[in-house]
């Protein structure tokens, strides 16, 4: 875990927000097919695996969505395809069953920031859900302004009420989204439009979420680049306990350049998987990796009504965040970081793990982060205890892998950063976004 944005003076947080797209390195996210405004998505790779600074674009901030089509909110320039609801069990929901956790917890109490598209509070299995946030794309405005469509499906996946006839429901429905608006960007066939903001406004938009409530924070966005202003931002949130939860990007197969904020200490970096369990091809693999979740063929809330299926590390971020206040509610005394802790500790064990370092620790489980850490009691319980807890070897010998890995990047980042007399530009990246329309960036 690396737990442990505009373009060079206009940094811009296009593609990382919206669209969970899986772009190559200089495209910033795009929407999924069909069209949304979605940050845009990185530019085609080079034959070569790129360095930060050989990514055009690459202080952009971008979703981390691969395909997804949604429903424009109103007042949006472009409007996006209609969606029609989906009664069908989605598969990340048949595998965590919603049900089961519902009598433990349900997020109630707790507040998750969405800091992304907007979240549309008019789609009716969000509603009263979606408390009034703030937009630093247009004044005055409260976040509830989705012209994209990314923003509203990442805090349905966390959120989202039980609806009749319908069997997608969201991993935390009692948890409160605070939408925080920083792009409306969005690709359509290799074409990008919309606007986002500068990297030092999306550091303002992660510390005015922290001020106003956040108990964890969702960031479903990539920069490809090391942002000064960001990194002091989500240092900000780590130091006022707050649980931060970053998408790790979709560029694996354009040389796995570094994600932030995933690659930050303190942020839990996460992957994807389709539904057999294994890695989903666009997914990054590094040190910044800390688990993986659903992100392939992920079904969630469009802007307005209906469902949308996308993919992207987007989309896997926001079943780590719901874990996350899954947890702040049965377990009120535990801090951030134990938070973090148990959610690693409770993965299940990834196929081919071994072969292939692109699990982090393992899948996430989020019935058993919540029922191995025991029940909530009225006063604090031993928070010590998990930190006395004996080593785990499995832990250490992902430590270890790590420092090896941190290693073989700083060598070929040393040789990669000699060739290349490139002016480094930020990226933010959408990770991959959803799959059947708007698309932030998908897998080069």
């Amino acid at each position: 875990m690396s737990w442990s944005m505009t373009r060079p003076v206009l940094t811009t947080l296009t593609a990382a927000l919206l669209a969970g797209v899986s772009a190559a390195p200089g495209v910033s996210a795009t929407p999924g097919r069909g069209g949304s405004n979605v940050p845009r998505s990185t530019s085609q790779p080079e034959p070569a695996s790129p360095s930060a600074s050989a990514l055009p674009g690459a202080g952009l901030v971008r979703t981390a969505a691969v395909r997804a089509v949604h429903l424009a909110a109103p007042n949006c320039a472009t409007a996006l395809a209609p969606a029609r609801p989906v009664a069908a069990t989605p598969w990340p929901q048949q595998r965590y069953a919603p049900d089961r956790l519902a009598p433990l917890a349900t997020g109630a109490g707790v507040t998750v920031a969405v800091v992304d598209s907007g979240v549309d509070r008019d789609h009716p299995q969000l509603g009263d859900r979606v408390l009034d946030g703030t937009d630093l794309l247009d004044d005055g405005g409260d976040g509830s302004r989705d012209c994209a469509g990314h923003g509203t499906g990442v805090a349905s996946i966390i959120a989202a009420a039980p609806h009749p006839g319908v069997a997608f429901r969201g991993l935390a429905p009692g948890a409160r989204i605070l939408p925080v608006r920083v792009s409306e960007q969005q690709v359509v066939e290799g074409r990008e439009s919309g606007r986002t903001v500068s990297a030092g406004d999306f550091a303002r938009a992660i510390r005015w979420a922290v001020d106003h409530g956040a108990d964890v924070l969702n960031l479903s966005v990539v920069l490809y680049a090391d942002e000064p202003a960001v990194r002091s931002a989500i240092g900000y949130a780590a130091a006022r306990d707050v649980v931060v939860v970053a998408a790790a990007g979709n560029l694996h197969e354009s040389g796995d350049p570094r994600p932030y904020p995933a690659a930050y200490d303190g942020v839990l970096g996460v992957g994807a998987i389709a539904a057999d369990g294994a890695r989903a091809s666009f997914s990054q693999v590094g040190p910044y990796l800390d688990l993986v979740a659903p992100g392939s063929d992920v079904l969630m809330a469009a802007p307005g009504q209906g469902h949308n299926r996308a993919e992207g590390t987007s989309y896997a971020a926001p079943f780590v965040a719901a874990t996350a206040a899954l947890l702040r509610e049965y377990r009120p005394e535990l801090t951030a970081a134990q938070v973090a802790e148990r959610i690693l500790a409770t993965a299940d064990p990834a196929p081919d793990a071994e072969r292939d370092g692109g699990y982090g620790v393992g899948v996430l489980n989020p019935y058993r982060a919540v029922t191995e850490t025991g029940g909530a009691s009225g006063r604090a319980r031993a928070a010590v205890a998990l930190v006395e807890e004996a080593p785990d070897p499995a832990r250490a010998a992902l430590g270890a892998r790590r420092d090896a890995a941190e290693e073989r990047a700083l060598v070929l980042a040393t040789v990669g950063g000699a060739a290349a007399g490139v002016v480094v530009l930020l990226a933010l990246v959408l990770p991959r976004g959803t799959r059947r329309g708007w698309r932030p960036a998908d897998p080069a």
